[in-house]
């Protein structure tokens, strides 16, 4: 299983201002689904940031998402280890398949894959 990118979710009702700040700092836009927006570096695409009001289809707002090449190897390993399972595994309209597991933290972390 191979990461592909690491990025911070944060908890937010201020979408444009936050959309507005980051762009200050060089982000643009790459998606907006009205209740998760992300923001890229046009040079390094994989540094990324989004921000959500709340997970439309999970029952808690995930602290961080990881993007892994094999979700479903991923979520095999965490399941077999005993780990926090938070949201099942799944595939979303948005073109992802996802689950969510807790860490020894506390947090929630999102690990999907792209279809």
């Amino acid at each position: 299983m191979t990461v592909r990118r690491v990025m911070p979710v944060v908890q937010s009702d201020a979408m444009p201002e936050s959309r507005e700040f980051y762009g200050l700092l060089g982000f643009d836009e790459v998606m907006d689904l009205g209740w998760i927006v992300t923001l890229a570096s046009p040079s390094t695409p994989a540094a990324q940031v989004s921000f959500m009001t709340s997970d439309r289809t999970a029952p808690v707002t995930p602290d961080m998402s990881v993007e892994v090449d094999d979700v479903d190897a991923a979520y095999a390993v965490m399941r077999d280890s005993g780990a926090e399972i938070v949201h099942p595994l799944r595939d979303e309209e948005w073109g992802v398949r996802r689950f969510f597991v807790r860490d020894p933290n506390g947090r929630v972390i999102n690990v999907l894959s792209h279809h």
